[in-house]
């Protein structure tokens, strides 16, 4: 279980989180939906330790959590274009090796073999050896998703991962992100500007409007109008 509990984020004199609570359980993928500027990215980016909260708890199973225990999917995947998408994945699994062989470009045979299944975990079984610069935006972020896997999280993240893609393949990636967390047994929590997208995926609904936290209900509980309700708010 992921447990947050009041939690606080101020930028200077500016607060962008105000008393956030809220618990997620493994293989639940909650959507967290809200306006531009309603903190969003910023809650990710204090659960995946990427920023440090001024105020409040974020635990699992009772403990605080481990930045080695969370992966983030960037909005434009953060990869190396140089790299092929099996090096991309490979990197993952940095904070597992010592950094000696990520400068000798070695990695384990254990490594590989399961970087190799990641790529298979998200349908791109047979672009290992193909150059990430030369795929497409929806190919990107399902390496991005398989480099996320292989940190072997406890809590997958992913910062509106699919803003920039057509429907058909943000459909695609958002299943593919759904399957991890459900495959995996993660905590999973995906932050999108298109909330509609998240019908056929969504366990859970968190919105956010200006900082604080208005909507934490399943997703069977939640209509359109509900979430409409988080924009119009902000």
């Amino acid at each position: 279980m992921l447990s947050v509990t009041a939690l606080e984020k101020r930028f200077g004199a500016t607060p962008v989180l105000e008393d956030v609570s809220f618990d997620l359980s493994p293989g639940e993928l909650a959507v967290l939906v809200g306006r531009s500027g309603a903190g969003k990215t910023t809650l990710l980016r204090c659960l995946d330790g990427l920023e440090r909260p001024d105020a409040g708890t974020i635990r699992f199973d009772g403990r605080p959590l481990e930045t080695t225990e969370t992966a983030l999917v960037f909005q434009e995947g953060a990869l190396i274009d140089g790299k092929s998408a099996l090096e991309n994945v490979l990197d993952g699994a940095l904070g597992r090796e010592p950094a000696w062989r990520e400068v000798l470009g070695w990695h384990t045979p254990e490594e590989k073999r399961l970087a190799i299944e990641q790529l298979h975990a998200v349908g791109l079984g047979g672009y290992a050896d193909r150059r990430v610069g030369d795929l497409s935006g929806g190919q990107r972020q399902r390496v991005g998703i398989a480099r996320a896997l292989q940190q072997q999280p406890a809590v997958l993240l992913a910062d509106e991962p699919v803003a920039s893609l057509d429907p058909a393949t943000a459909d695609s990636v958002l299943a593919r992100l759904s399957a991890a967390v459900d495959d995996h047994d993660l905590v999973g929590l995906v932050s999108l500007h298109q909330p509609g997208l998240a019908a056929t995926v969504a366990d859970r609904y968190l919105g956010v409007v200006d900082g604080r936290l208005v909507l934490d209900a399943p997703a069977a509980a939640v209509d359109a109008d509900r979430i409409a309700e988080v924009y119009d708010d902000g």
